[in-house]
């Protein structure tokens, strides 16, 4: 079917960025980009910083380029050391299980069981129709971002929402490279400090997923919470889902 034609796009104040129409996003609205740049959901209802992208601090200007990264440094790199855990090594025991201080290696890759960009509409739709996300989701607009891989949209608006973990997004955009190589992922919602990204290639047993429950713990904290283990979330988050989700405080 061929794309259909964009109507009412309105710019935002960042170049990189644009509403794909004046509407509220609805399911189906995603398949429809057949063509073009990457379609994005973005959270545009809120108060303040939480609203739209013309209130996020986009900065595409002070963003290095994805490909210039390497995506297990970079991890490895957030892996708590020797001297961290030694700081407080009852938390980390329990949530590190079972692993422990010293990189354990990235997982591997995984086996396809949807194309990466139906399993995005797929996930797309789900946002949009699914009551629990859109109490996350509010006032959600479909946007445009002219890049060649789903995996660098956040370096190419120049987001910010993960500034407190990593200030150069392009670094961990070479960590969504790599997820989207082993993985099939892709990116599909935006707001002011959470990443959604569907999956085409879920984790199917708990090794599977403790070994990408490492790579998530380092990309951003803040998925272990309130004492929960690396296992627990392997096993409640990860384990044949299709959507993962970060935030950063």
């Amino acid at each position: 079917m061929p794309a259909p034609t964009v109507t009412g796009m309105t710019k935002s104040p960042h170049p990189p960025l644009s509403y794909a129409d004046t509407t509220t996003a609805v399911p189906g609205d995603w398949a429809r980009r057949t063509a073009g740049p990457r379609p994005l959901i973005v959270k545009t209802g809120g108060d303040a910083h939480e609203s739209g992208p013309e209130q996020w601090r986009l900065d595409p200007g002070r963003v290095s380029r994805p490909g210039d990264h390497d995506a297990e440094e970079v991890l490895a790199g957030f892996w708590p050391d020797e001297d961290e855990v030694a700081e407080d090594p009852e938390w980390y025991a329990e949530v590190l299980a079972p692993f422990g201080p010293g990189w354990p290696g990235l997982a591997p890759a995984g086996v396809l069981d949807a194309d990466p960009d139906a399993r995005a509409a797929e996930v797309a739709d789900s946002l949009l129709a699914d009551g629990h996300w859109r109490t996350w989701l509010k006032d959600p607009r479909l946007a445009l971002v002219p890049t060649g891989r789903s995996a660098d949209v956040p370096a190419a608006i120049g987001w910010t929402g993960p500034v407190h973990h990593e200030r150069d997004v392009a670094r961990l955009c070479a960590v969504l490279r790599s997820w989207e190589d082993r993985f099939g992922i892709r990116v599909v919602a935006l707001s002011y400090d959470m990443l959604v990204v569907s999956v085409a290639a879920p984790p199917r047993t708990r090794a599977q997923a403790e070994a990408i429950a490492v790579e998530h713990y380092a990309f951003c904290p803040g998925v272990v919470q309130g004492g929960e283990s690396l296992g627990g979330y392997a096993e409640e988050e990860l384990l044949g889902k299709s959507i993962w989700a970060f935030w950063w405080d």
